[in-house]
């Protein structure tokens, strides 16, 4: 009896070591933007259900993602922006950018009577550059006729981490202002000209529903999460255009390279938003490397294919623009490019 219950024991034992390890084996660890959290939260929380893999990202930033990605301490980094040819390089091996989704950043303000404002770009890089100071400058006074705009300090609000949407939102602001492009720049990080710093779409949302009389960006999202205003802005075309789904995805309606390493910032469409970019989840090409596993590289690939096809429904409901029929084909061949050891993980 002594002996059955030692073989029972070691069983048992044998048993948790082995579900632990399988536990391991399928769990995945990312990192990154915050832009696209909302979704990738409800992304995961559904792939663990169907599929048993959990998923466990951090919303740090994109500059804290490509970071991560490069030390290789997380099995896929999240960027709004795209990765630096200085950060490729450090990487050393090829890294593959697969597209997600497309997303916009609005321009969010805090002013009593929740005026309904248009933006043009100049004004948008006169304010964000310190040179508007007063929301009753005669410049946004013109543009909103009939709003009477508050003699009060406009204190813009940005992002103090690296960050995705602050690429997007400063690769808008290059194209579209030469002073912007010679003083700031555009980048994850910047040497920003005035105003206060908040970490994550978080932080800056937070700081401008507490401040009166403050503005800045926020993926669209968060805007709507947090019952905040946001103005139309003037695209390339002369229209002023509201981010919605629609006008994200007339953005994304351009030529795609096969890296889709791509722009949709100031975009030619008539009808498309400005301030619009996708977002990507980035994983190096080859999947041997820190002693990772064939299976869990697997499972990577799996999860992959998940978020560009059944997972593109979650993106809908929560204000994202799903992938174009284009965009999806781009990131099928993405991740089909997948390899372990040489061989492709996806047959």
């Amino acid at each position: 009896m002594e002996r059955v219950l030692k073989l029972l024991t070691i069983l048992f034992v044998s048993l948790i070591f082995c579900s632990t390890g399988l536990a391991k084996e399928t769990e995945l660890i990312g990192a990154g933007a915050t832009f696209p959290y909302p979704l990738y939260s409800k992304m995961f929380d559904v792939y663990n259900k169907e599929y048993g893999v959990k998923v466990n990202y951090q919303s740090i930033g994109s500059g804290g993602g490509i970071r991560q990605l490069i030390n290789k301490t997380v099995d896929f980094g999240g960027s709004d922006a795209i990765m630096s040819d200085k950060d490729m390089q450090e990487a050393v091996a090829p890294i593959l950018h697969i597209p997600i989704c497309a997303g916009a950043d609005v321009i969010t303000y805090n002013l009593t009577g929740d005026p309904e404002l248009k933006f043009t770009p100049d004004i948008i890089a006169d304010i964000f550059l310190g040179k508007i100071k007063k929301w009753n400058d005669p410049r946004i006074s013109a543009l909103n006729p009939g709003i009477k705009a508050p003699d009060m300090a406009v204190t813009v609000i940005h992002r103090s981490d690296g960050s995705g949407t602050t690429f997007i939102f400063s690769d808008y602001l290059c194209k579209v202002s030469s002073e912007w492009k010679e003083k700031v720049g555009r980048g994850t990080s910047l040497n920003w000209p005035t105003g206060l710093g908040g970490k994550g779409n978080e932080g800056v949302a937070g700081l401008v529903k507490q401040t009166p009389g403050s503005i800045g960006y926020v993926e669209l999202i968060y805007a709507l999460q947090n019952k905040m205003l946001y103005g139309t802005v003037k695209n390339k075309k002369g229209k002023f255009v509201t981010s919605t789904i629609a006008s994200i995805s007339l953005a994304a309606d351009t030529d795609l390279p096969d890296d889709m390493r791509v722009s949709l910032t100031d975009t030619g469409a008539a009808d498309g938003y400005p301030i619009s970019g996708f977002t990507w989840v980035l994983v190096y090409k080859e999947q041997n490397y820190a002693d990772r596993s064939e299976e869990k590289a697997r499972q990577l690939v799996k999860m992959l294919w998940w978020m560009t096809h059944e997972g593109q429904k979650q993106a809908e409901p929560l204000h994202y623009s799903p992938l174009s029929k284009k965009a999806a084909e781009k990131a099928e061949k993405l991740i089909r490019s997948i390899s372990y050891k040489g061989n492709p993980l996806m047959k």
